[in-house]
């Protein structure tokens, strides 16, 4: 069973976070993040980022490899998530630049940029925290219901929810990109350390499926089942179809201090 955390909103997970990675970053000074993107883990690097400047947080060995990328985005799209990365994370966190990777979306070369992506991560000794949020589909990365649980970094094509979830940061729904690359769920498994964050009602179902229900790539998300250190960060909203809740309550109530996250 996943450890999950109820928190009473983003900032309070962010602060959790922030200080789980802080520890990392302190003990393993090139440290390896698996970096999400989106609205969910905002707060998070916020938090990260005010940790690193208080606290004088060397992080110029940090190594990132982010989750996934659109496929055929022109250069420089502030939309494509190499810019949100570097806008997000790698400049307010004041991370190497060269040091954190995106999945090559070129329409060129994305016949091998998945194969490439997967070399570059055994290569630099795998991830050791995951960041991860979920789609109401259930989608973890941009892996779509039906997505193999052993599969790994490749194309994928977008589901219309999705599409149309992803279309507020694009000037009109039909300029989201149809196709994207993204670590399979067999690479996001591979990491030392998942870390789920949602928050809102609109994710209750896809975290309800994601914690308690069966493991199957009908529900993406439930995945992290199969791995051995996975944390679940929700608020109440996100967490209200869940069935035990008093136990997730009473288990975090009465953890070791020591154990962190």
């Amino acid at each position: 069973m996943a450890e999950l955390v109820i928190v009473a909103d983003e900032q309070a997970a962010g602060a959790l976070v922030a200080d789980a990675i802080a520890s990392l970053i302190r003990r393993k000074p090139d440290a390896v993040l698996g970096l999400a993107t989106g609205s969910t883990p905002l707060a998070t690097y916020r938090a990260l980022a005010t940790r690193i400047a208080d606290d004088a947080i060397d992080v110029r060995g940090v190594r990132g490899f982010a989750l996934d990328e659109y496929v055929g985005l022109p250069a420089g799209h502030p939309e494509s998530y190499r810019a949100v990365i570097t806008r997000e994370v790698v400049e307010p966190l004041g991370l190497t630049p060269e040091l954190v990777r995106v999945p090559n979306g070129d329409p060129s070369t994305v016949e091998h940029a998945g194969a490439d992506y997967e070399a570059a991560i055994t290569a630099a000794g795998g991830v050791d925290l995951q960041i991860l949020g979920i789609g109401r589909t259930g989608h973890i990365g941009f892996n779509e219901p039906g997505s193999s649980l052993a599969s790994l970094t490749r194309v994928k094509t977008l589901t219309e929810p999705t599409r149309a979830d992803n279309a507020r940061f694009f000037d009109a729904p039909e300029d989201v990109p149809m196709h994207c690359i993204t670590q399979g769920i067999g690479t996001i498994l591979r990491a030392r350390h998942l870390v789920l964050l949602a928050f809102g009602e609109a994710k209750a179902d896809a975290i309800a499926a994601a914690v308690e229900g069966p493991v199957t790539a009908s529900q993406p998300g439930s995945a992290v089942q199969l791995h051995p250190h996975t944390t679940v960060i929700v608020d109440e909203a996100a967490a209200a179809k869940l069935e035990n809740l008093s136990y997730y309550r009473h288990a975090w109530n009465n953890k070791p201090a020591w154990q962190g996250i």
